[in-house]
């Protein structure tokens, strides 16, 4: 019994494979956790060149390179500084500016397609029919194949698909909990936005992939997902080198049911975090407008302790000013000028109560 000591760790040091969890990110998405993978494709299949779209950091890049090819296009239309910092580290890694699929045809054929990139039915449709019509016998690769852009339309903002290419979109986002976008759902913050409706024709990725296998004789080709890491979905032509091997290689993936089971659970795990958070930043945006309320009233009862007491001075003033009044003859005559300004202090008081209320 071999698992490997990155697997279960060692005696002398039991907290290794945790070690690796504690630098991954919470939302697992990248296709270079998928390295075993793509090590069975270059076993069985000499891979030279690669078109990648969707270059994301340039994390994956290098795997390509790393395992044997010599060119990699890397199509992003919006690179990062950061991104074109790390291709610019290694010579085969060429960036491509520019929107696929209409850049495929300006790229040399590739060995094996990479598609990571818009994740709709119009552009993914696109792009397998034009490899399948020009490149029969390569690799191509598939990220989001499953949910939730598996039958669910995503649109990078500002979109370029405009009619009958786009769906209604929203700017929230799937849920696992239930069917409808949400607020509290996978958003994008403005990056991204969501067809409204899933399902149904022209909607999403694997349904474009579906179509454009059967476009061009779903017999003649493999196509089979690793449901993991939101789907990792590999197409080849039957007849193509190194096919049966390859998907030979991948079966266990393919197969297994327990992967599939544990990236329902992660992802189902992923979204009630996501919820948790959006009901968190509710609570804090409802507590915040509480502490403003509590705030302005009691200003506005200092406000109101202040009227009264100035009330109360005046009543007070006024009541000197009757008794002078009502005792002529007291040891002091009345200041009659003061006895005037009260009453007239005192009248103003209450017109401008009267006309407040």
């Amino acid at each position: 019994m071999n698992h490997g000591v990155d697997v279960i760790g060692s005696r002398e040091d039991p907290h290794a494979p945790i070690r690796v969890a504690r630098g991954l990110p919470l939302m697992l998405h990248s296709l270079s956790l998928l390295r075993e993978q793509f090590e069975i494709v270059f076993a069985h299949r000499k891979i030279k060149k690669v078109v990648e779209v969707g270059v994301e950091s340039g994390q994956v890049s290098s795997i390509y390179t790393d395992l044997g090819a010599d060119e990699v296009y890397c199509v992003d239309p919006y690179p990062s500084d950061e991104l074109r910092s790390t291709l610019a580290k290694n010579p085969r890694l060429h960036l491509v500016e520019s929107l696929s699929p209409a850049v495929l045809a300006e790229l040399p054929v590739a060995d094996l397609y990479v598609i990571d990139g818009d994740h709709n039915y119009a552009v993914v449709n696109a792009e397998v029919a034009w490899i399948i019509a020009n490149a029969p016998n390569a690799v191509v690769v598939f990220n989001d194949v499953l949910w939730p852009c598996a039958r669910r339309d995503m649109y990078y903002e500002p979109s370029p698909l405009t009619g009958a290419d786009r769906h209604e979109s929203s700017a929230d986002g799937p849920t696992v909990f239930h069917d409808e976008l949400t607020p509290a759902g996978l958003v994008g913050l403005g990056a991204f936005t969501w067809s409204v409706e899933a399902g149904g024709e022209r909607n999403g990725v694997l349904t474009a992939v579906e179509d454009a296998v059967a476009a061009a004789g779903a017999d003649d080709w493999y196509f089979e997902i690793v449901p993991a890491v939101f789907g990792f979905g590999i197409l080849m032509r039957k007849t193509a080198p190194g096919a049966e091997k390859i998907m030979a290689g991948l079966r266990p993936y393919t197969s297994s049911k327990l992967i599939a089971t544990l990236e329902a659970n992660r992802i189902a795990l992923y979204t009630r975090v996501l919820q948790m958070q959006y009901e968190a930043v509710a609570h804090a945006n409802d507590t915040d407008r509480l502490a403003e309320t509590v705030s302005a009233q009691r200003h506005e009862i200092e406000q109101m302790h202040a009227e009264l007491a100035r009330t109360l001075q005046e009543a007070a003033e006024l009541r000197r000013t009757v008794d002078e009044l009502r005792h002529p003859h007291s040891a002091e005559p009345p200041d009659l000028l003061s006895a005037a300004r009260n009453l007239k202090r005192a009248a103003e008081h209450f017109v401008r109560k009267a006309r407040h209320h």
